[in-house]
C-alpha cells in the first residue's frame, strides 16, 4: 500500500483569503455585511447572471428555488418533477419547501434525468422540472425548456457540482428561473459552506431576498413577513473564503479540466469495464469529481470501492436512486425496479476527486489502481 493519500476535496486558505476573514472578523458584522454583497456582485459577474442571492449552503438555495414558487401560483403539495439519481437534497429541497417530488429516471450514460421520461409524468399539480447537472455534466437543456414552455413550467438548475460548465455556448444556469450553487469543500469553488441562488428575473429575485431572510418584505420594518421563509442568510466567513475562489476560478477550473483530461486518457484502455466521464462537442463539463459505473455488475462495485479506500484513494457512491435506494423516501411508496437506470448506477457507481491539489504522480497511482483492480 502507499503512503499517497487522494482525498475527496480539499480547502487551503491561501493569504488573500486570509486577509479578506480578517476583514469580515474586524467588520464585526458577522451575518450578512458588505463582504456578502461582494460576492453577490462577484458571482454575477463570472458566469453573467444578472441577481444573484447568496445563502447558507446550496440545500438552501434549492429549498429557497422551490419556495419561491409560491409567489407564482404554486400551491402546497403540487409537484416538482426531478431525477430519480442525484445527490439527496435535490429531493430533500423539495420535500422541505412543501412539494411532492416527482421522480424520473435517469440515463446511465450521463447520470442526468432522461428527457425523454419527463413528459410523461407532468400533469395538472406540476409547477416545476428541476434540472440537476450531475458530477458537471450539463442536462439536455432544448427538451427540457421545450417542455417547460409547452406545460407552463418554471425550471430550477441545480448547478451544484457544475461550476463553469457550458450547454451550446451558455453557460448552465443560464436555462432556467433560477439555479442554484454550492460551495461545499469538494466543490470548484468553495468556502467550506455557502451556496448561491442566482437569476435573470428580477422578480424571481425579490422573491428569494426575501425568503433568505424568513420572509421578511425588503426593506420593511422587522416583522413584517408577508411570506413563508426561513434563515437562509450566508455566514460573512465563508463568504470571504468563497470570493477569494472567485477570483482564482478559471485557474482552478484549468487545472481540475486538466487532472480530469489526463486521467481519461490514462484510463482509457479501461471503456470495455465502464463508463467514465463524457463530453460533447457542444458542451463543456464541469470538471467536478471522476466517474465510474460499471458495464458489467460482474465487476463489482462493493469490492472496487473497497480496494480504492485500501488504496488510499477516498471515493463516494454515485448517489443511488433517491425513491427506492434511500430509506428517508421509503414513504413516498415507490418500489424496487421503478427506477432501473439509477438503480444500476447505484449499485454499480462510485466517483472520487480529481481537484486542483493533486499531481500528475497522484493521478498516474490513482489509474495504476485502477489498471491493477480491473486486470486481476
Amino acid at each position: 500500500m502507499s503512503n499517497r493519500k487522494i482525498k475527496f476535496g480539499d480547502l487551503i486558505i491561501n493569504d488573500e483569503a486570509k486577509e479578506l476573514i480578517n476583514k469580515a472578523l474586524d467588520s464585526n458584522f458577522v451575518s450578512g455585511g458588505y463582504l456578502v454583497k461582494e460576492l453577490e456582485k462577484e458571482w454575477g459577474r463570472l458566469f453573467g447572471y444578472k441577481y444573484n442571492v447568496a445563502v447558507s449552503n446550496g440545500t438552501d438555495a434549492d429549498i429557497a428555488a422551490c419556495m419561491a414558487l409560491y409567489d407564482f401560483g404554486a400551491k402546497r403539495g403540487d409537484e416538482i418533477i426531478a431525477p430519480a439519481l442525484a445527490f439527496a437534497a435535490a429531493g430533500n429541497s423539495v420535500l422541505a419547501a412543501g412539494f411532492k417530488p416527482v421522480f424520473v429516471d435517469i440515463k446511465r450514460e450521463t447520470l442526468n434525468i432522461d428527457p425523454e421520461k419527463i413528459e410523461e409524468k407532468i400533469n395538472s399539480r406540476t409547477v416545476a422540472i428541476m434540472a440537476v447537472h450531475t458530477m458537471g455534466k450539463p442536462c439536455e437543456m432544448d427538451v427540457i425548456q421545450k417542455l417547460a414552455k409547452k406545460y407552463n413550467l418554471k425550471i430550477i438548475e441545480d448547478c451544484c457540482e457544475a461550476h463553469g460548465a457550458k450547454y451550446k455556448d451558455k453557460f448552465i444556469g443560464q436555462f432556467g428561473s433560477v439555479s442554484t450553487f454550492s460551495y461545499y469543500v469538494a466543490h470548484i469553488i468553495s468556502g467550506g459552506d455557502g451556496g448561491m441562488c442566482s437569476t435573470n428575473d428580477p422578480k424571481i429575485y425579490d422573491v428569494l431576498t426575501s425568503l433568505k431572510s424568513h420572509g421578511r418584505k425588503p426593506g420593511s420594518l422587522y416583522f413584517d413577513h408577508m411570506r413563508h421563509g426561513l434563515n437562509f442568510r450566508i455566514n460573512i466567513l465563508p463568504a470571504a473564503i468563497t470570493l477569494e475562489g472567485i477570483k482564482s476560478f478559471w485557474e482552478v477550473f484549468n487545472k481540475r479540466k486538466k487532472n480530469l483530461n489526463y486521467l481519461l486518457e490514462k484510463t482509457k484502455k479501461l471503456r470495455d469495464f465502464a463508463f467514465f466521464n463524457s463530453e460533447e462537442p457542444y458542451e463543456t463539463t464541469s470538471p467536478h469529481a471522476f466517474s465510474i459505473t460499471l458495464k458489467n455488475p460482474k465487476y463489482n462495485y462493493k469490492k472496487l470501492y473497497e480496494f480504492l479506500q485500501d488504496n488510499s484513494i477516498e471515493c463516494k457512491r454515485n448517489f443511488g436512486s433517491m425513491p427506492t435506494q434511500h430509506k428517508a423516501f421509503e414513504f413516498l411508496g415507490h418500489k424496487l425496479g421503478e427506477f432501473p437506470e439509477a438503480e444500476y448506477v447505484g449499485d454499480n457507481g462510485l466517483h472520487f476527486g480529481i481537484h486542483q491539489y493533486l499531481s500528475k504522480e497522484d493521478l498516474d497511482y490513482v489509474s495504476g489502481v485502477l489498471y491493477e483492480y480491473f486486470q486481476r
